[in-house]
C-alpha cells in the first residue's frame, strides 16, 4: 500500500516505529530502554516523539526523542528498582542506578499522552491529568479533577483505574474531553479549572435490562469507557465496555448505537479524518467470552451513516482460529484516510481503501497497547 504516514506503536517491550520504505515497511525499536509504553505520539511540524509509561518496576515516566535516534526520560514517579536500589549499593551498581528527584509518588505509570494548543497532557493510572508546557520536561497535575466531588466513586477497571483517553478542541483551548476507566467521561470547557461528569443516555435511548455489571442503567451509559474519538463541533463516539454510543451534544448525552454490531463489547473506535458518519470498530466476543473476534474470525466493522448501520469488513484479515485481541489505543486513522490496527500477538494490519481491505504490514512484534500516525 502506499502510506503517507509513519506509524508510532507502544508495545510491552517498547516504542516501534514503522516507516514505509518503498518495498514495505521498516521496523525501528524497540526504544525506551524495553519499558513497558502505553502510547507513543509525535508532532508532526517538529518530528518530536513522546512515550508514556512505566509499571509497578520503573514507576512512570514520558521519553522524548527530538533528532529521531536518542530518547530522554522525564521520570514521574519511583518504582520497586528506585526503593531497592536505594537501599543496595551493588544493586544500584549493577542496573547504573543513580537517586532523581521525582514530581509524584502515587503514580505507577502513564497511560495516554495528548498535545493541543502548544501544551503536552499525559493521562495516568491512578486517573490523574498532567500537563507541560515545555515539552514534556517538566509537569503539572490539574487539581480540579484530582478533587472532583465523584472521585471517591471512582472504581478501577481490569487495568486499573486509567485515564486513557483525551480529546481537545483544535478552534477552542478551552475544551477537553476525558475517558477513565471506570468513571466515565468527563469534560470541562474552562481549561480544566473545572469538571462536568457526562454520562447520560439520550431520551431517544431504550435501555433494555442487561445482568452485566458495566451494562448502561439509571440513565447512564455505564462508567467503564473503553475509548472516544471526536468529529467536528461536539460530535463525540464512544466504544464502551458494553455497547458503542454517539453523542452530538458534546458528551451530555448518549445514543446507543450498538444496534447491527455482533456483540456489545469492544475497544477501539476510530473516525474518518474527513467524513465524520463514516467510523470503524472492532467487536470482540466478550470480555467473560476470551475478548477475541466473534467466531474467531477477525472483522473491522464498518458504518457510513454515524453508526445507524454496520458492515463487516473481513478481506485480508485472518477468518477461523484467530483468537488476537485490538486494545482500546489500538486503531489509528491518518489523513489519506489510511485505517490501521495492532494486536496483541505482535501484528499490525493497515487499509489504503478506507477500512474495505486489509493487509498485514508487521508481525511477530510484542503486544500492541497503542497505535498512532505522524505523517511523513
Amino acid at each position: 500500500m502506499t502510506a503517507s504516514a509513519r506509524i508510532l506503536l507502544g508495545t510491552t517491550k517498547g516504542a516501534f516505529v514503522l516507516t514505509p520504505d518503498g518495498k514495505g515497511w521498516s521496523v525501528s525499536g524497540p526504544h525506551c530502554d524495553g519499558w513497558c509504553i502505553n502510547h507513543v505520539i509525535g508532532d508532526p511540524d517538529s518530528g518530536t516523539l513522546w512515550a508514556g509509561g512505566g509499571g509497578d518496576w520503573p514507576g512512570a515516566g514520558v521519553w522524548r526523542c527530538e533528532d529521531g535516534k536518542t530518547w530522554e526520560l522525564s521520570k514521574l514517579s519511583n518504582g520497586q528498582i528506585d526503593d531497592w536500589a536505594a537501599a543496595d549499593p551493588e544493586t544500584a551498581a549493577f542496573f547504573k542506578w543513580e537517586p532523581a528527584e521525582v514530581p509524584f509518588d502515587d503514580l505507577k505509570a502513564v497511560w495516554s499522552l495528548h498535545r493541543a494548543h502548544g501544551v503536552l497532557y499525559a493521562g495516568t493510572n491512578p486517573a490523574a491529568l498532567l500537563s507541560s508546557k515545555d515539552g514534556g520536561r517538566t509537569w503539572e497535575r490539574n487539581s480540579a479533577l484530582d478533587n472532583h466531588p465523584s472521585r471517591e466513586s471512582w472504581n478501577p477497571g481490569a487495568a486499573g483505574l486509567v485515564l486513557h483517553t483525551m480529546l481537545s478542541d483544535p478552534t477552542d483551548a478551552g475544551k477537553f474531553w476525558l475517558g477513565i476507566s471506570a468513571a466515565g467521561v468527563f469534560a470541562t470547557e474552562d481549561g480544566g479549572n473545572s469538571w462536568e461528569r457526562r454520562n447520560r443516555l439520550s431520551n431517544d435511548t431504550v435501555c433494555t435490562e442487561h445482568r452485566h455489571p458495566a451494562a448502561p442503567r439509571d440513565g447512564e451509559t455505564g462508567h467503564c469507557v473503553h475509548n472516544m474519538q471526536r468529529g467536528p463541533g461536539d460530535l463525540l463516539y464512544q466504544q464502551n465496555h458494553h455497547g458503542t454510543y454517539r453523542s452530538t451534544d458534546g458528551g451530555r448525552t448518549w445514543s446507543d448505537i450498538t444496534a447491527g454490531l455482533p456483540s456489545t463489547f469492544g475497544f477501539p473506535v476510530a473516525i474518518h479524518p474527513r467524513n465524520p458518519d463514516v467510523i470503524w470498530v472492532l467487536p470482540l466476543n466478550g470480555d467473560a467470552a476470551g475478548r477475541f473476534p466473534p467466531d474467531a474470525s477477525a472483522a473491522v466493522w464498518k458504518s457510513t451513516d454515524g453508526g445507524e448501520t454496520w458492515a463487516a469488513r473481513r478481506d485480508g484479515l485472518p477468518q477461523g482460529a484467530c483468537f488476537f485481541t485490538v486494545l482500546r489505543q489500538s486503531m489509528a486513522t491518518d489523513a489519506a484516510a489510511g485505517v490501521y490496527f495492532g494486536t496483541n500477538s505482535g501484528s499490525v494490519f493497515a487499509s489504503a481503501d478506507e477500512g474495505e481491505s486489509w493487509t498485514e504490514i508487521a508481525r511477530h512484534l510484542p503486544t500492541i497497547l497503542s497505535v498512532e500516525t505522524l505523517a511523513l
